[in-house]
């Protein structure tokens, strides 16, 4: 049959939402999101498994992910999550920023993701799955469904469905085909969609001669109202009408195509019984998928009953997205915050979003004075038009009578049961009857009180169905034999069970007076014969049942007999391809399953439900919103939040959604989503949603909590100009009705002014609030602290402390103990600030004992930072041992609460404290690696970036193999996040720092290569100054290293260098040649280097620098000295010795002197043979060597003297004075070698070392 794809592309494309042309910016964000979690790609893998695929693969650069598929069952919940869209969601919220979600529909810029599939590559993924699992399902052209089968491999013609229902060999023997048949069936058959594979396959079909049916090519449509009889027909018993050809017929409820019967009334004599399809001509079919799959208006109901979202729910959601506690807890004052007051965020420029601060105040007055106006007027409490009873809760049906039967009754006498009889002769349906149809035995204790005891209650039942019997009241007895079947049911007497449900329906005599009774005798009497496998009894029962299930509307409670009948007449419908039938079954089987407790179960059939509107169905239509929203509660209590996220905002896109429904939403939003400092973005739509349902005028409180949950959300993250409109909006609103909630707004609304930096508007806005006098005594204390925070942003000290004390004695007063804290905590952050240290050790100290008195989960957020600002003030005071155990008191506070913010502030802290404060590599270690970890859980590649490069270091200075080995591998962790967040400097960095470890694991064959790697990223960039570090780099690991010492110079001076000039970088150029000069006298090649050490000099002079200067002439005179030139060599050296700084300081600038007249005076010695020159130098190196005190210098320049005065100057005297004094140091030295230490210094002079200089 072909080669079949073994993996499926995910081809992601950004476009814009009302357009459809591609996003430029979003698709590179999109690039740039996937090509981080290439590396770390178990979010992806996590995501994609909700969506039942496998991830294979992710190609940044291609824009797509390849997934693939292991059985039936999971690329048949892929294409279903696609093609209801729920996959472009799922990945939306996995690639795009949070700033996504708060983009106003309105913009003309809002963008969105879509990921496409290859459709034609799914199918045929599908079909080998299906190959693989055995016999599947084909549409052939003769528009028949026939199975397929492909034994060992090789492909076999299409054979009759019947085959693939599971029953046994004798039962599915195949009958024999025409040749007609055959050739249709051959004709490149057409494999059926997963959803129709899975309905097809139930465990035991009795309509296995449906293939026998006649088809047509045209879609069947159910049909409603007047039928016309198109042959006579007598009925078998007398449930089934009688009438002849050209009576009209009245469809009660729909005909479903696929089913052989449906219910009719018989417009001229009134009979109501079955009447066979096949023999009637319908007038009317039903056009819109919504009237075919509901009935009636209660079915059309259905899922906005189950849904309903109470006004209790909406105000709890609300409650927790509008952040009522800003008038109850005071904010503390960051020392972070007050340092550096945040910039406003780049917004695009828009109307009402970016109010001016006289516009504001203005709107704040006008709002305090509406409030006045008002103030002492009883509020009356405003309904926002939803349920009152809180969603979960149900309310009761009406009363049923209840019997009370006294157990010494004897039920077979008919004046003991005469008013249960009566009761049960009914001739319709009641309401009070629903206890007896429900499937559980708890409904029956609503009617028959007191009698528990199943068995009890079988005999009671049967001694009345004597007597119902004989006093001949059928509809009694009918319902009597139905609740003695039900129980012999319940205890698996299914024989026994069908003799009651046989003689019910006997006992009604073809009645339909009560639908609800019909439905559930033929529901449960098919469910036996299926049961027993009476294949006779199922052909007579089954269709009959079906036609009831899924032809009349709200029929009584759910029974677990219906689901089998329903499911068979679900494959009726797919096998007559009546979308119609099919949605109608899909909808009966997802109630059934929600009224029994069985979501998981109703999945499937929801969303075919969905998929089936998708396609043929109203747009305008409410219903499909409710049931997303369904679903996603659904996926949530599964466990898939991100499917459920996916589908509520499918949902959102379906249709408008009513006021329920968008508050629903966030309930749903803010129950999936993971857990985050601050609320998720993903609300924002649906807010936005919800405050378009409100009508102008109307719902002010409402809109209020709205408008004040949007602005939370848009502050929380960091759009303090959004969330000012809206905060101002949610106070106008708010005083509308003299609302209570306007202080808390206002309060609010300058908080997010003393956030954005704005902190004389936020004083303003107090001041009014509080001239008003509508505050009460918790929101002045709030509004003092608050103003006290402004007045200290501004400069006012004392003005700001008296604010804090006002709120602090109304923290006292009211007995708040977290606000004292607080209060107090900032008394300590503003003496701190001015310098008076004690006091704010003594305030922070008071807030801490405070703090420590509460429950940690209540004020860890103002805890830790309290802990953190005392560590930092005894660290500040050198009393690092106190600072280090607040620092771990916050960080342990942290960790108990698990709140990750706090963690990574209180560890950042322990980081700075061991590697500057208190150096210690091996805590250093621990705690980097603490919030390396921290950085991973809340995403932050850049700061996971830098984290590994820092601990990388620290590995590397430990100096052991084992730590470069640990430092290599943070290292190319670091590289793969620099790579993907394509930071080329980091990068280029990073290969190179890989390269060095290779040089110290002396692992030749790699550094070059990862040099070289370093070196193209960096030359990738364009940036000459970046190059310029990044060979002076590379040159480093070689000259500081202790072999190939020789490749540094060609990295100083080709690449380097050339770049240093060009850029002009002449500090660059200086440390370059004086790097060259040195690394040139060391291999042996001073001639080379004299140009370098020329230039150093040159470039010294220029910058002014005299400390470069003396050393470029001090090595021009020792490379003049290596090339035989002592005149040149003599003059650089007394030119280094010109440039030093007089008089002398340091013990090192003396032995500086004793080394370069030493030199000097062997230079005019050895090699231009002037011993008295020579004489003169030695004894300007023996002063210097005297005034530090050089025992071993003085020896060696006494016996240099010593043989110049006795064997070419010729006096005696003085050189046995010289000779003399070498000898007193000598014997010295030598008593003294075994325990005499070097003197200061000593070690720098290797050029003292005995012997003939070289």
């Amino acid at each position: 049959m072909g080669t079949y794809p073994t993996d499926l592309t995910l081809q992601l494309l950004a476009v814009r939402r009302k357009t459809g042309l591609p996003a430029p910016g979003l698709q590179q964000a999109l690039r740039n999101r996937l090509r981080l979690l290439g590396n770390d790609s178990w979010e992806v893998a996590r995501t994609l498994g909700e969506l039942s695929a496998r991830l294979l693969s992710i190609h940044s650069d291609e824009d797509r992910i390849v997934v693939t598929f292991k059985t039936f069952e999971e690329i048949w919940k892929f294409s279903t999550y696609h093609a209801l869209g729920f996959t472009h969601h799922c990945l939306e919220n996995l690639l795009v920023d949070q700033a996504f979600w708060l983009l106003s529909p309105s913009e003309d810029e809002e963008t969105a993701v879509l990921v496409h599939v290859d459709e034609e590559a799914l199918k045929l993924m599908h079909e080998s799955l299906l190959l693989q699992e055995g016999p599947f399902f084909v549409l052939c052209a003769d528009h028949r469904v026939r199975a397929m089968t492909v034994p060992g491999g090789a492909a076999r013609g299409p054979q009759p469905l019947r085959q693939a229902s599971g029953s046994s060999q004798e039962e599915a023997a195949p009958r024999l085909s025409t040749p007609a048949e055959e050739a249709a069936a051959a004709a490149a058959p057409d494999t059926l969609s997963p959803f129709h594979q899975w309905a097809l396959r139930v465990p035991w079909d009795p309509f296995d001669d449906a293939a026998d049916a006649p088809v047509t090519p045209d879609i069947q449509l159910m049909a409603t109202g007047l039928a016309s009889a198109v042959a006579d027909h007598q009925g078998s018993g007398p449930e089934e009408m009688t009438f002849r050809a050209g009576d009209p017929i009245e469809i009660l409820g729909a005909q479903v195509p696929g089913l052989p019967w449906f219910l009719g009334r018989h417009v001229a004599s009134g009979q109501v019984g079955f009447v066979p399809s096949q023999l009637v001509s319908v007038q009317g079919h039903v056009s819109e998928l919504e009237d075919a799959v509901f009935l009636n208006e209660e079915e059309r109901l259905f899922f906005s009953k189950e849904g309903r979202f109470s006004e209790e729910d909406a105000r709890r959601v609300l409650r927790s997205t509008a952040g009522s506690d800003v008038c109850t807890a005071y904010n503390l004052d960051r020392a972070e915050e007050a340092e550096a007051e945040p910039q406003e965020e780049q917004e695009a420029p828009s109307s009402g979003l970016h109010p001016e601060p006289c516009e504001t105040l203005k709107k704040v007055k006008n709002v305090l004075e509406q409030c006045t106006s008002c103030h002492g007027c009883p509020e009356e409490p405003e309904s926002w038009g939803l349920h009152t009873v809180p969603s979960g809760a149900s309310s009761p049906d009406a009363e049923a009578p209840a019997f009370c039967p006294d157990a010494e009754d004897d039920w077979a006498d008919p004046e003991a049961v005469r008013a249960l009889l009566l009761f049960l002769d009914a001739p319709g349906y009641k309401a009070c009857f629903r206890g007896l149809y429900e499937p559980s035995l708890p409904g029956l204790g609503t009617v028959f009180r007191g009698l528990a005891d199943e068995e009890g209650l079988a005999g009671r039942l049967a001694r009345a169905r004597g007597v119902a019997k004989r006093a001949s009241l059928p509809r009694a007895l009918a319902r009597l034999c139905f609740l003695l079947g039900r129980l012999c049911v319940r205890r698996l007497k299914l024989s026994q069970a069908r003799v009651y449900f046989e003689e019910a329906l006997g006992a009604l005599q073809g009645h339909f007076g009560d639908l609800s009774l019909a439905v559930a005798l033929y529901a449960n009497l098919a469910s036996i014969h299926l049961r027993q496998k009476s294949r006779e009894k199922c052909r007579q029962v089954v269709p009959k049942a079906c036609a009831l299930l899924l032809g009349t509307p709200s029929h009584g409670g759910s029974t677990e007999a219906e689901a089998e009948l329903l499911r068979l007449a679900l494959r009726g419908a797919v096998r007559a391809r009546s979308p119609q039938a099919e949605a109608r079954a899909c909808f009966l089987l997802a109630k059934h399953h929600v009224h029994l407790r069985q979501p998981e179960e109703a999945l499937p059939f929801l969303e075919r439900l969905l998929l089936l509107h998708g396609a043929s169905g109203s747009p305008d239509a409410s219903w499909p919103a409710d049931c997303s929203l369904m679903l996603a509660d659904i996926y949530g209590r599964k466990c898939l939040p991100r499917l459920a996220l996916g589908c509520v905002q499918a949902s959102s896109r379906r249709a408008r959604a009513s006021l329920a429904g968008a508050l629903r939403s966030v309930e749903l939003v803010l129950r999936n989503s993971p857990r985050v400092p601050c609320l998720p973005s993903q609300t924002a739509p649906h807010l936005r949603c919800a405050l378009a349902t409100l009508a102008p005028g109307r719902g002010w409180a409402l809109r209020g909590a709205l408008c004040a949950s949007l602005a939370q959300l848009h502050g929380r993250h960091g759009q303090h100009g959004r969330a000012i409109s809206f905060m101002t909006q949610a106070a106008e609103a708010s005083a509308q009705p003299g609302g209570r909630h306007v202080v808390d707004y206002l309060v609010a609304l300058a908080w997010l002014h003393v956030r954005c930096g704005q902190s004389p508007v936020a004083l303003d806005i107090l001041k009014c609030v509080m001239d008003a006098k509508v505050a009460s005594e918790d929101q002045e204390g709030v509004i003092a602290n608050m103003t006290a925070i402004a007045l200290k942003r501004t400069g006012r000290t004392r003005q700001a402390a008296e604010g804090y004390y006002r709120a602090l004695c109304t923290a006292r007063r009211l007995g708040r103990l977290q606000n004292q804290a607080v209060a107090l905590a900032n008394f300590g952050v503003l003496c701190s600030g001015v310098g008076a240290c004690g006091l704010a050790q003594h305030y922070l100290l008071e807030a801490v004992k405070l703090f420590a008195r509460l429950p940690r989960a209540d004020c860890v957020q103002d805890f830790t930072p309290v802990l953190l600002q005392l560590g930092h003030l005894y660290t500040r005071r050198a009393l690092a041992q106190q600072g280090k155990c607040y620092y771990q008191w916050a960080f342990l506070v942290a960790v108990e609460t698990d709140h990750v913010e706090s963690q990574l502030h209180a560890v950042q802290q322990l980081c700075h404290f061991y590697s500057t404060v208190k150096p210690s590599e091996a805590q250093c270690v621990v705690y980097h690696e603490f919030q390396l970890a921290l950085a991973r859980r809340v995403a932050d590649k850049v700061l996971e970036g830098q984290l590994l490069q820092t601990i990388s270091q620290l590995y590397l200075s430990l100096g052991t193999e084992r730590a470069y080995k640990s430092a290599l591998d943070y290292t190319k962790r670091s590289l793969g996040i620099f790579i993907d967040l394509q930071q080329k400097d980091q990068e280029a960095y990073a290969w190179l720092q890989a390269g060095k470890i290779y040089y110290i694991l002396q692992q030749n064959e790699l550094v070059d290569l990862y040099i070289q790697v370093a070196q193209n990223a960096a030359l990738y960039t364009g940036d000459p100054n970046l190059g310029l570090q990044l060979f002076e780099a590379a040159g480093d690991i070689f000259f500081n290293g202790t072999w190939e010492r020789k490749k540094a110079v060609s990295f100083y001076r080709d690449r380097a260098l050339p770049l240093a000039v060009t850029t002009g970088n002449q500090e660059a150029e200086l440390r370059l040649c004086n790097k060259l000069v040195a690394l040139l006298a060391e291999l042996e090649t001073p001639q080379e280097g004299l140009e370098f050490a020329h230039v150093a000099l040159a470039l010294s002079v220029t910058l002014g620098d005299q400390l470069n200067e003396r050393v470029a002439c001090h090595r021009l005179a020792g490379l003049h000295h290596r090339l035989g030139q002592g005149e040149m060599a003599e003059h650089f050296y007394l030119k280094a010795l010109a440039l030093c700084s007089s008089p002398l300081e340091f013990d090192e600038e003396t032995l500086y002197y004793v080394k370069v007249y030493l030199a000097l005076g062997d230079i005019i010695f050895y090699d231009l043979k002037d011993p008295f020159d020579a004489a003169g130098y030695y004894q300007l190196a023996l002063a210097a060597a005297v005034d530090l005190g050089h025992k071993k210098a003085q020896m060696k320049l006494y016996t240099r003297l010593a043989t110049i005065y006795h064997n070419f100057l010729l006096d005696r005297e003085q050189s046995l004075f010289f000779y003399q004094k070498a000898r007193t140091f000598a014997s010295e030295l030598s008593s003294r070698r075994g325990n005499l230490a070097p003197r200061r210094g000593w070690g720098r002079a290797p050029w003292l070392v005995p012997g003939h200089p070289s």
